[in-house]
């Protein structure tokens, strides 16, 4: 029987993270739910069993149902009909498979019908559904939508919601607008507060809406008339059991077909205020949007498992010449580049998500008590790690996806160009990542002031000081090396003080931030475990320095008076 965990070893060694001791003590409160609940776990070894075996499950649904269904879902695609949307056949038996084997409402606390765990496990969920079926995978991890809720929300909310979601039910979160997509400032949905009913009315449309039909919306709107800018948006709740919204079409996509992507709208629905008013963009969609954007990032690696897994397979059994194309250099070399950026785009993705863990447990524990000094600083420390990893973890495993299931078609040759593959399903799925929740470019934006202020460098400059094998103090050099012409880039273009030439530049320094940070967390996972990370760290830095290489170039020998030639209007 096919299990997408247990096949991928990796998954396991991410798991057992010695930083994940800090996150269980954090999560479980040290523990105190075992005396209450006789499914908690009793201490840190019982916690990481119960969320090995909760994966092994997660694995063996994805690989048995799932993927079983993917094609099909990909060909029938969900319908819409009287503004309702109906899901493909296979996505309703997905779905009923993840919601009896309780895999909904994950992070939640128990007393709501949840698991209690951390954010990696749940992460891994994510990217093990994302490898059977990325737009499935839409529809099931948009359950995050509910960690937003129960942060900001309130303790009557939180009652009625969670158990909800916990129980199965589905969520969006309604955000784009015709003529609001990234700058969302722009939103124009409109909300008015009825005074006879003691509630809210939302009324405008909505566009691009994963999941548009769901049972609850996370929506953002105007609540402020007469503003045009942020500050006059608040974020709402619609429960779809109270009606007046309507799909007015499912889009027709180049991918994610099981996953509907909605235009819905707005008749004087009936909503609710979700935390206070006016930071619905400031705050509220900041923290709905990074927990978005560390899901995408969990999707684009399940794609790029999924893409190598099938060039692998591919690869080994065509023949071509009288032996398996594998045997190729220009055939090894793709599969080899494509496992190297799926392992450090792993590790960068699961590093990010216990910097996650970390703060958010701790945000927890403030609504709970006075944190200590040293819970403060330590919650300060890794939400900021959080914040700046957050856009490299998105932006560049969503490239990575890209690229990856590019050169999986590519192995396979004019058989790659048949729909009868999978590689082109993956192909189509993987492009959206790095477009939704936030394009490059804006994961470029989101993230360039960790490399003008230094702390990109400075959490570099701490990974030199982890100790490695002494077999691998080499690419620990030339890591160095590489950090070296980062930051020579990044003076150099401060001194200049253009900001239209930072700007320019920018996604090459954000690219070659992000290449140091993976190859020492490659380096990192190699020196604990050579057998199942060694050759790819040699491929990553390999690939790393030329990348590096490049764009110090390109910076360097760049001169001021060439921006006019890069502008086209």
């Amino acid at each position: 029987m096919a299990n997408f965990y247990t096949e991928h070893p990796e998954l396991r060694f991410h798991l057992n993270n010695p930083l994940m001791e800090r996150i269980c003590e954090l999560k479980e409160r040290s523990y105190k739910d075992k005396d209450e609940y006789d499914y908690a776990p009793q201490d840190f070894a019982d916690a990481i069993d119960s969320y090995d075996k909760v994966l092994e499950i997660t694995g063996e649904i994805t690989g048995e149902v799932i993927a079983a269904n993917a094609e099909g879902v990909d060909e029938e695609g969900p319908h819409c009909a009287n503004g309702r949307v109906e899901y493909a056949s296979g996505t309703k038996a997905n779905l009923d498979a993840m919601v009896k084997a309780g895999l909904n409402g994950m992070t939640m606390p128990r007393r709501y019908g949840g698991l209690n765990f951390p954010i990696t496990p749940y992460t891994m969920c994510a990217e093990i559904v994302a490898q059977a079926d990325a737009g499935f995978g839409n529809i099931w991890s948009l359950q995050d939508c509910i960690e937003t809720l129960y942060e900001f929300g309130n303790e009557d909310q939180h009652s009625r919601f969670i158990p909800r979601i916990c129980a199965g039910e589905t969520m969006s979160m309604d955000l784009t607008e015709p003529d609001a997509g990234s700058d969302l400032q722009s939103v124009m949905l409109k909300a008015t507060y009825d005074e006879a009913n003691n509630c809210w009315r939302l009324n405008g449309v909505k566009r691009f809406i994963t999941n548009g039909d769901a049972n609850l919306h996370l929506v953002l709107a105007r609540s402020e008339e007469g503003t045009h800018d942020g500050r006059g948006l608040s974020m709402f709740i619609y429960d779809k059991n109270d009606g007046g919204v309507d799909v007015r079409r499912i889009e027709n996509k180049l991918g994610i077909h099981g996953s509907p992507t909605c235009e819905l709208v707005y008749k004087n629905a009936k909503a609710e205020l979700c935390g206070e008013r006016k930071l619905g963009l400031i705050k509220y969609v900041m923290a709905l949007m990074n927990g978005a954007r560390l899901g995408i990032a969990a999707q684009s690696v399940g794609l790029s498992q999924a893409a190598y897994d099938e060039a692998l397979a591919y690869a080994k059994d065509r023949k071509q010449f009288g032996k398996a194309i594998i045997e190729f250099p220009a055939v090894y070399d793709m599969l080899a580049t494509i496992k190297a950026k799926l392992d450090a785009g792993r590790a960068l993705l699961y590093q990010t998500s216990r910097y996650v863990d970390i703060y958010k447990a701790l945000d927890d524990i403030a609504r709970e008590r006075k944190l200590t000094p040293e819970e403060r600083q330590e919650q300060k420390r890794y939400a900021k790690l959080a914040d700046s990893f957050t856009p490299l973890a998105k932006g560049m495993n969503s490239e990575y996806a890209n690229q990856n299931a590019y050169d999986c078609i590519q192995v396979h040759g004019g058989s790659g160009f048949m729909m009868e593959y999978a590689c082109q399903r993956i192909y189509r799925d993987a492009r959206i990542t790095s477009i939704y929740e936030g394009t490059t470019q804006l994961q470029t934006v989101a993230a360039i002031r960790y490399v003008t202020n230094g702390s990109y460098a400075a959490t570099l400059h701490e990974y030199e000081l982890i100790p490695c094998a002494p077999e691998f103090e080499g690419y620990m050099n030339r890591i160095k090396e590489m950090t070296r012409k980062l930051e020579a880039c990044t003076n150099a273009v401060k001194e200049a003080q253009n900001q239209e030439l930072l700007d320019l530049v920018s996604r090459r320094l954000y690219e070659m931030a992000a290449v140091c940070v993976m190859s020492h967390l490659l380096l990192q996972d190699a020196t604990k475990a050579p057998e199942m990370f060694g050759k790819s760290l040699n491929v990553y830095v390999n690939y790393a320095e030329s990348e590096v290489e490049k764009h110090f170039n390109f910076i360097r020998k760049f001169q001021a008076e060439e921006l006019a030639s890069y502008r086209q209007a």
